[in-house]
C-alpha cells in the first residue's frame, strides 16, 4: 500500500510529474495508501503484531497528513495564506521528519533491511525539507530519488514476506544493528 504513493510521490518530487499535475498523486496517495495502511494497522492489530501495526500507522499518518495537507492548501482550506504556504510545508516535513527519525532509532533491533528503509525515508524528508525551505528543485529531486531507495527496499522486504508466506524461502534481511 505505502509503495504506490511513495511511488506517486518519487515521480513528483523527480519531476517526472510536472509541478502542475502534482496533484494527480493524491488520489494513490489517498486511496490506496492511507486507506490501505490503516487498514493494515488494523489487521495487525487484531493479529497481535504490535510492532508491525506501529509501523504501519506511522506511515498511514505520515499518507493521510500529506494528503490533507496538499488538498488543504491546494483548495484554501486552513487560511493559510500564499505567502505562508512553503512554511507550512516546511512544518509538516520538520514533524514527519522527527516522528521517522525516531523510528528508525527503534528499528535497529530489527534487522538491518528494515533500518535501511527508513535512512532513505529520513534522507528523503531532510532533501525536500531542504529543497522546499530553499525553493532548490535539485534538492527536491534528490529527495525524490530517495524516495524510490525507500521504495525499492519496501519492494524487497515485501516480497520476502509474500515468499515466506507462501511456502517459499525468504530473502535474507540482515542482523539486527542492536542486539
Amino acid at each position: 500500500m505505502a509503495v504506490a504513493g511513495a511511488f506517486g510521490l518519487g515521480l513528483v518530487n523527480t519531476g517526472f510529474i510536472p509541478a502542475s499535475a502534482a496533484a494527480a498523486a493524491l488520489p494513490t496517495v489517498i486511496a490506496a495508501s492511507a486507506v490501505g495502511l490503516l487498514l493494515t494497522t488494523i489487521w495487525a492489530c487484531a493479529l497481535g503484531q504490535n510492532t508491525s501495526a506501529g509501523i504501519f500507522v506511522l506511515f498511514f499518518g505520515f499518507f493521510a497528513t500529506y494528503g490533507a495537507l496538499s488538498l488543504g492548501l491546494i483548495n484554501g482550506w486552513y487560511g493559510i495564506p500564499a505567502d505562508q504556504m512553503v512554511n507550512a510545508q516546511a512544518l509538516w516535513l520538520t514533524c514527519w521528519l522527527f516522528i521517522f527519525v525516531m523510528l528508525t532509532f527503534v528499528t535497529l533491533r530489527l534487522p538491518w533491511s528494515s533500518t535501511l528503509m527508513l535512512v532513505f525515508v529520513d534522507i528523503a524528508l531532510v532533501l525536500l525539507l531542504m529543497g522546499t525551505l530553499q525553493g532548490n528543485t535539485g534538492m527536491t529531486n534528490l529527495g525524490g530519488w530517495f524516495t524510490f531507495a525507500f521504495v525499492a527496499v519496501a519492494v524487497y522486504l515485501y516480497v520476502d514476506v509474500m515468499w515466506s508466506q507462501t511456502g517459499g524461502r525468504g530473502l535474507p534481511q540482515g542482523r539486527a544493528l542492536v542486539r
